[in-house]
């Protein structure tokens, strides 16, 4: 378990101290360094594609390399700037096992649910804090409500979510989120955002 640990710890580290801590994730994957359970959870975002039109920069590992570091410049104005880049790592852990075409759409249904399953069983390999483990799988769980919230589907569920996470840094990894993609506009997800914190009042 000690180099799986170590790598852990070093992932942290890099999560925090990184100005764009996709780098040092780029590099552990070209050397093969996360082939290995629990970390293949990671790798395997590779193989997830997505819908060409609401992500022109590919699969869900290349999306998520723009969201950490989307993240790592507003971690500060986060509850808890541990558990939220963490959360931006493993957001979308959930996306390979749910991904389907539907009607010729690639979509990735209840991957919020999944993935915040996957990320307990990840960090738990790691760490027996409970509560960060918590403020994480929150995150990752509730990651989609500022898109079901603004968009009124049905899918929103504002009073859980208050019971379990912040709702300020549901919004934050929202705009990451959003942010975490080609040709994303700033304007426009600043504004869904102030929407979204405004009817969660």
């Amino acid at each position: 378990m000690g180099m799986k640990q170590n790598l852990y710890e070093e992932m942290e580290h890099h999560l925090l101290a990184d100005d764009r801590p996709s780098a040092y994730f780029e590099e552990l994957e070209k050397e093969g360094a996360l082939r290995e359970c629990p970390f293949a959870m990671l790798h395997d975002l590779k193989n997830a594609e997505q819908s060409p039109q609401h992500h022109p920069e590919g699969n869900v590992w290349n999306h998520t390399m723009l969201v950490v570091d989307e993240a790592s410049k507003v971690k500060a104005e986060s509850s808890d700037e541990r558990a939220f880049m963490w959360a931006a790592l493993l957001h979308d852990i959930g996306k390979p096992g749910t991904t389907r075409i539907r009607r010729g759409k690639i979509t990735s249904y209840d991957h919020d649910s999944l993935g915040a399953k996957m990320a307990a069983e990840f960090l738990k390999q790691f760490s027996s804090e409970e509560t960060f483990i918590k403020k994480v799988t929150a995150l990752v769980r509730w990651h989609m409500q500022l898109l079901f919230v603004v968009n009124g589907l049905p899918f929103a569920d504002v009073e859980n979510m208050k019971q379990q996470t912040s709702v300020q840094d549901v919004a934050l990894l929202g705009l990451c989120d959003r942010l975490g993609r080609l040709n994303a506009s700033r304007d426009k997800e600043e504004e869904n955002v102030r929407i979204f914190l405004e009817k969660c009042g």
